[in-house]
């Protein structure tokens, strides 16, 4: 008779990414238990994301992982997924309308850190109080706020509220939102619920932020926890914050602002998961974009100032994470007007030709050998414009050109060159480009990818015939560019991997404190990349290793190594380096308390919402580090772990006076991170 044995805990992590949604199945207890790489990644899938609806490409990932892994969805005890949504919303200008209510500012104070330009449309209340720097209230008039409620409570999906110096003392805050919630039932932001940092505007932007964000997310995750309990996967859900750190689906819900930048950091969790490097550049390279970031001591470097998501600049401890328009897809362009031009890449994205080439076959290859017959290269050629597919609702308020030029693309790529009949419609095009309504699909590196045998998922024959094409162009001398396609396309992938060396250098003169583009483009650095010959040698080198992630980084990273003079390590599952870094990371929160000394001998405490007086020193401090400590354990139960580990650090700010010590402040942080729980 055959023993019981219990099923080991499976793990599925989730990435909802621009082009593609990963899923990854994770096993904590098989593979190797120590060094890099612990565990075993069982199955990995991606399946196309789906805007309308997310969950569909959810599912899509989800079932192919379920099905390769051949497990029963039951043994998974633990879901964690990262997202742009988040991200792509702030940088896209949606969300829901939301009211703000300001409690001791001055519409003036709207002037400042681009707040009256996040605002928009969306309505705004001004009401007496606040406080001062040590807490003390100046009164509050809710009135004008009560006599707008009935009004606002049906035209808006939230609130958010932010009071003068709330994080010393948030009453202010905390008696308008609950005349908000008696009143309307709607879902309130206050922004001492979000920083703890001074800076009132900012702090009100983050507010309003998180404010519309928040059916958005509501909306992801009830998809993605309806979907999970249709395949009778019985599991917590957790959502990777934009600093890497791991909540829980109920957490993130009430801070969605927490989770810009939430893809970007997931890969770097994944990245020093899969190498064991504590110390590297991270570069992930995907189809539209390539993000750059730095590992320090086995942490993502953090945005100091707040992470900048689109033109907002937030409160939002995130990834210092660059992001330049380079990728597999990047539009292929020749400089203008030189002697021997340059190969350009991006930052535009093309549908390349070869996937134009597997969805539309002969609409588009019998146009590509059209144009080869051509005695002289066009200036369009290998060009072709389809419609995107998303619903005809989304057309609205087309000017008349463009409403014609629109309606002449149709679900099967047309030939630029028959399309376009002035140059006028060219800037028609991108304005249907723009607004999500049309593709181009072009010449790009992934096509030239196809030319060289590296990449063979999508149709090799209309990437050459587009190579053909491209290798015809002229120089300024009038020569052809390139004497054969696989010499062009050898051309655009050297130039891929050296305009990667350079984003990555630009990342590291940035963080060294310099101004990165302008030092990366200075001629000495650029002959130091080259191995330039001559009386003065020079050379460029990191003083780490880069970490290559995407699909395409094995191919394009090959060569990097040389050009910044340290190692590149690609590492096995580096494909799926977000959907693993969402599920091997740690739940990690923290909570702050200050004490200030208002008149000499007392001591206030602002800490938990509250306010207390102390007439000792040491007193207060204890107290300080006490309800940290409390605060801290009770919200990573809510954020998601049962064994967390807690860090107190108090730092304090003094002067000498007639060599006596003065106190003027202190601030005390408690940190909280442990792994998250499992189902039983």
């Amino acid at each position: 008779m055959r023993a019981n044995t219990k099923p080991k805990p499976l793990f599925l992590g989730i990435d909802t990414g621009g082009t593609y949604t990963d899923a990854v199945l994770w096993s904590e207890t098989e593979g190797p238990q120590h060094g890099p790489n612990k565990g075993k990644v069982l199955a990995k899938a991606k399946a196309l994301t789906t805007r309308h609806d997310l969950a569909v490409g959810i599912s899509g990932a989800v079932d192919a992982v379920l099905q390769k892994a051949r497990t029963d969805p039951a043994d998974i005890k633990l879901v964690s997924m990262s997202t742009t949504l988040a991200t792509n919303a702030l940088v896209e200008g949606q969300g829901g309308r939301v009211a703000l209510v300001m409690i001791g500012f001055s519409e003036a104070d709207l002037a400042r850190d681009g707040l009256r330009a996040a605002l928009g449309t969306d309505p705004v209340v001004f009401c007496p109080g606040g406080h001062d720097v040590h807490g003390n209230t100046a009164g509050i008039d809710l009135s004008g706020l009560g006599a707008a409620l009935p009004e606002l409570g049906g035209s808006v999906s939230g609130f958010a509220v932010c009071a003068y110096f709330a994080t010393r003392n948030p009453a202010h805050e905390i008696a308008a939102r609950k005349l908000i919630r008696e009143k309307t039932g709607l879902p309130i932001t206050a922004s001492h619920e979000l920083s703890a940092k001074l800076g009132g505007p900012r702090r009100a932007l983050t507010t309003l932020l998180n404010a519309r964000l928040i059916s958005m997310i509501d909306r992801l995750v009830a998809a993605t926890e309806g979907f999970l309990a249709a395949r009778n996967i019985a599991a917590p859900l957790m959502v990777v914050r934009g600093d890497g750190a791991l909540v829980s689906a109920a957490f993130a819900r009430q801070r969605p602002i927490e989770t810009i930048l939430s893809g970007p950091a997931a890969s770097l969790v994944g990245a020093r998961h899969m190498t064991g490097l504590d110390n590297a550049v991270v570069s992930d390279i995907g189809g539209t974009t390539t993000d750059v970031a730095v590992l320090d001591k086995g942490r993502p470097r953090l945005d100091l100032e707040g992470a900048t998501v689109g033109t907002f600049r937030t409160m939002v401890e995130a990834v210092a994470m660059r992001t330049f328009g380079l990728g597999g897809d990047s539009e292929v362009a020749l400089e203008d007007g030189a002697l021997i031009p340059n190969i350009f890449l991006g930052p535009r994205r093309l549908v390349p030709l070869a996937l134009a080439g597997m969805a539309h076959g002969e609409a588009v290859t019998v146009e590509l050998e059209r144009q080869l017959r051509a005695p002289n290269p066009g200036r369009m050629d290998g060009r072709f414009a389809v419609r995107t597919g998303v619903p005809d609702r989304l057309a609205a308020g087309l000017t008349a050109p463009e409403a014609r030029l629109y309606e002449a693309i149709g679900a099967v790529a047309v030939a630029l060159d028959k399309l376009l009949t002035s140059n006028a419609q060219n800037a028609t095009l991108d304005r249907l480009v723009s607004r999500g309504l049309v593709h181009v699909a072009g010449f790009t590196p992934s096509d030239a990818a196809h030319v060289m045998g590296t990449q063979a998922n999508w149709d090799p024959v209309t990437a050459r015939l587009g190579a053909e094409l491209f290798a015809r162009k002229r120089d300024g001398r009038g020569q052809p560019i390139a004497p054969s396609p696989e010499a062009l396309s050898e051309r655009v992938l050297v130039a891929l991997t050296r305009w990667s060396a350079e984003y990555i250098l630009e990342t590291a003169f940035a963080e060294d404190g310099l101004d990165g583009a302008a030092t990366v483009a200075h001629a000495l650095v650029q002959r130091a990349v080259d191995a330039h010959p001559g009386i003065a040698r020079l050379s460029v080198a990191l003083d780490r290793p880069v970490i290559g992630l995407g699909a395409s980084a094995p191919l394009h990273y090959a060569g990097l190594a040389a050009l910044v003079g340290n190692d590149c390590v690609v590492p096995e599952d580096t494909d799926v380096a977000n959907a693993l870094g969402a599920v091997v990371g740690q739940v990690r929160v923290s909570a702050e308390a200050q004490v200030s000394q208002p008149k000499e001998g007392l001591f206030r405490l602002a800490s938990g919402g509250k306010v207390r007086d102390f007439l000792d020193e040491a007193a207060a401090i204890a107290a300080a580090e006490a309800d940290v400590r409390a605060i801290v354990a009770e919200r990573a139960r809510n954020a998601g772990t049962d064994s967390a580990e807690i860090d107190v650090t108090t730092e304090f700010r003094v002067s000498t006076v007639e060599s006596q010590r003065m106190f003027i402040e202190a601030h005390v942080v408690a940190v909280a991170s442990g792994r998250p729980r499992v189902a039983a």
